[in-house]
């Protein structure tokens, strides 16, 4: 039995290869398929299934391509429908690869076709279940994205019985490989680790320490912060189908002169940066978005940028693959090509460039008495905010700033202190602004991690959001 997690940080996702007797099984795959192929290839392994927990909402699946190149077919639980073939299996169904067993689990809950998978070994013993979004470490699926017209909080009574029936009676020591580790927004908080065991959930995940049915239901639906905006989007995606990734790849590889990307950006097209957040502020194509490859890139990408328009890239030179390769991840592939020869080329050009000042946060403590005018903008979530800000300052979260109607109330003579809690949020929220005009910005390197250790700026909590 060979067992490999197969955990993508910027997406917080965990795919899984299974084999036994050079037979194979995925699970839960990205959509750049080319780990799995190749894993099996050095393996000398044939790819029988995929597995599917659910209708992921936050990623675009590699289910379709997968199947195209393997042959292999495409496994979902009780109450599927789609619009491509799927084997729609039934509860307890059970597959084999080489010498183990895996057995259907149907957890409605997160979803209505939300299903896991029960792994017995070669003896026969149960030994892991990959819970997809039904069970994470610490927490559990939220029950607020389904695309039907169930309440979350009729979900959350479903995934009370899925848990209690289907889960909680297997034994301690079954491993737990969940779809999703720390960071993502699938659940509410999810633990540190990325895979656990069925007695230490027990033990430690509040979800299941509650002791009745309306405890379970306000647990899990109380405090959920609203879903990216993109989250609709994939679910959908993976429900419908999409074009393959070679594709988006042929049309995004397209090299574009500084003279192309130019009247592109001028016409209906959005230019992308993922370059270091450092190394853009100190330069870039005046408009343009920044949105690292180094941070939360994918889950930043799909919920600020737009799916409809032309997108065109500014990459560090050799990272354009790579870019695409992560925004198809959430589903975005209107992709018409990348500046040729990268920023330098446009600078070599003679074109205008823009910058962002950056200062410290001594700097800021400094200006805050002397500067009437000075407005600290802090774009990091409510629940940051609420636990320690400047005193006085405007919260306005990232993910708000795709809309221009939430600038409104920032004037012309205000100079904005933008910050984040470590610097990366700050400057894509800088980008945006200067894409609306707004000019008057500082970045304070090292966001609220450096700020609060600055004993002459004054902050304080709101209680009334963390209770």
């Amino acid at each position: 039995m060979f067992i490999k997690q197969l955990y993508t940080n910027c997406l917080s996702e965990s795919a899984y290869y299974i084999e036994s007797e050079g037979e194979a099984a995925v699970i839960d795959p990205l959509r750049d398929i080319d780990a799995y192929i190749q894993l099996a290839n050095e393996r000398k392994a044939t790819i029988r299934f995929i597995f599917e927990t659910h209708f992921h909402a936050d990623f675009v699946s590699g289910h379709l391509d997968l199947a195209k190149a393997t042959g292999a077919p495409i496994v979902y639980g009780p109450d599927t429908k789609t619009t491509f073939p799927v084997h729609v299996a039934t509860d307890g169904e059970q597959f084999s690869i080489g010498k183990l067993n895996i057995t259907v689990l149907h957890t409605p809950g997160h979803t209505i076709e939300s299903t896991c998978y029960l792994l017995k070994n070669e003896q026969g013993a149960d030994y892991a279940v990959f819970t997809g979004d039904t069970l994470f470490v610490g927490d559990v699926g939220r029950p607020d994205l389904s695309s039907g017209d169930l309440l979350k909080e009729e979900l959350a009574s479903m995934m009370y019985d899925s848990l209690q029936q289907k889960i909680l009676p297997l034994a301690d020591n079954v491993i737990v490989y969940p779809a999703h580790g720390p960071g993502s927004s699938c659940g509410k908080n999810l633990g540190s680790e990325t895979y656990s065991t069925i007695g230490e959930q027990k033990l430690t995940n509040y979800a299941l320490l509650a002791e009745s049915r309306e405890s379970f239901i306000k647990a899990v639906t109380e405090g959920l912060e609203d879903a990216p905006a993109y989250f609709q989007k994939n679910a959908a995606i993976n429900m419908q189908g999409y074009d393959s990734l070679d594709n988006i790849l042929e049309k995004g590889l397209t090299p574009l002169p500084v003279a192309d990307f130019k009247r592109m950006i001028g016409g209906e097209a959005t230019a992308l940066d993922t370059r270091n957040a450092v190394i853009f502020s100190q330069g870039f194509v005046p408009g343009s978005i920044s949105i690292g490859l180094e941070g939360r890139f994918a889950e930043w990408a799909g919920s600020l940028l737009p799916f409809d328009e032309p997108l065109i890239l500014v990459t560090e030179p050799g990272k354009e693959r790579e870019t695409i390769v992560r925004l198809a991840r959430v589903g975005i592939s209107n992709i018409h090509g990348y500046l040729e020869g990268g920023f330098e080329a446009w600078v070599n050009a003679g074109e205008t460039i823009d910058i962002i000042i950056d200062v410290e946060a001594d700097e800021l403590a400094m200006d805050i008495p002397f500067d009437p005018n000075l407005v600290v903008m802090d774009v990091r979530k409510e629940v940051e905010f609420a636990d320690g800000h400047v005193k006085g300052a405007v919260n306005l979260p990232l993910a708000d700033l795709k809309d221009p109607a939430s600038m409104a109330n920032i004037n012309d003579n205000d100079n904005l202190y933008v910050h984040c809690g470590g610097g990366y949020r700050s400057v894509i929220a800088i980008s945006l602004l200067k894409r609306q005009g707004i000019h008057n910005l500082r970045n304070v390197l090292g966001g609220w991690s450096k700020i609060k250790d600055e004993e002459r700026i004054e902050t304080e909590k709101d209680a009334s959001v963390l209770n």
